[in-house]
């Protein structure tokens, strides 16, 4: 029994040593670190992958990355369908401050509609490809009716409610008008303010944003006949786009920075990283107003 307890405290303490040093030299690697300790210049690479079910980690990274002086530029990669409202509008703004204080350029992946797109509208630039599919401009809002479920396995709730909208979207029964006409109210004044910010953002006509969002959704190809977009092309060309913006080396590739792994430790193999777990969208047990591009029921 001693033996055995033995060797798995051996165990976890070489696991530890090993952790200890590809944790550093994963952080040293990722933060652009050479062996002389000199940090080479280049350009931030930051991705937004998945539905955007909150802006947290994208914000810090923003901020780091703003400042650190051997970074000149950002490129910020989105391959997201969108996600919720309130974690799309704080990525805009967080691109929006940071462009202010160096250049950033969004890569539009396979997928950068809705809640994507409106982080998008903070960059200097916008390049996509002439595939990758962009637009959802709207806005939208689940509640699921189980009354006919309920029915058939005898479920009844009862309701004490302080006003009459307090139990909006119930799912035991089928929305009042009232509520209808509520949420709708909500979600047309939501909406407006994603044209509003594509027509500041990108300089167009309010009539002609107005024409096209209606949530359809367009490739690439036609984002930019619709001034959506500044170019057709992929990472690197977002990449070299960002390094001139800079003052860097025009028609050269950059060196890619991206933000430093997490650390590979026997505490985050058992528990996770909490960076991490804030990356899965949560369980929504209520409805989200969402920016999102969406065909699930």
């Amino acid at each position: 029994m001693t033996g055995c307890l033995l060797l798995v405290v051996v165990g976890l303490l070489f696991w530890a040593a090993v952790s200890f040093l590809l944790g550093s030299s994963l952080r040293s690697s990722g933060s652009g670190l050479l062996g002389s300790g000199i940090r080479k210049e280049g350009v931030g690479v930051i991705e937004i992958r998945g539905v955007i079910a909150s802006a947290d980690q994208i914000v810090a990274r923003l901020s780091e990355f703003r400042q650190q002086d051997n970074i000149r530029a950002i490129v910020l990669r989105i391959d997201s369908p969108g996600g919720a409202v309130g974690a799309s509008q704080e990525l805009f703004t967080e691109v929006k401050r940071t462009n202010a204080v160096k250049p950033v350029v969004v890569s539009m992946g396979s997928v950068a509609a809705s809640g994507g797109l409106y982080a998008a509208l903070g960059a200097e630039k916008i390049i996509a490809n002439p595939g990758s599919l962009t637009g959802s401009i709207g806005v939208i809002i689940k509640f699921a009716n189980l009354e006919e479920l309920f029915d058939k396995i005898g479920y009844r709730s009862e309701t004490i409610k302080s006003g009459e909208l307090k139990d909006i979207g119930a799912s035991g029964r089928p929305m009042l008008p009232a509520e209808r006409a509520m949420l709708q109210e909500m979600i047309d004044g939501v909406h407006d303010q994603f044209v509003t910010a594509v027509v500041k953002s990108r300089g167009l006509p309010e009539a002609a944003v107005r024409a096209f969002a209606d949530g359809r959704i367009f490739p690439g190809s036609k984002a930019l006949e619709l001034g959506l977009i500044d170019g057709l092309g992929n990472l690197n060309d977002a990449a070299m786009a960002a390094a001139e913006l800079a003052g860097m080396e025009p028609g050269v590739m950059p060196r890619l920075i991206y933000p430093p792994r997490r650390d590979l430790s026997l505490l985050t193999l058992l528990v996770g990283s909490r960076a991490e777990m804030r990356l899965t969208p949560p369980i929504h047990i209520t409805p989200v107003l969402a920016y999102e591009w969406t065909i699930t029921p």
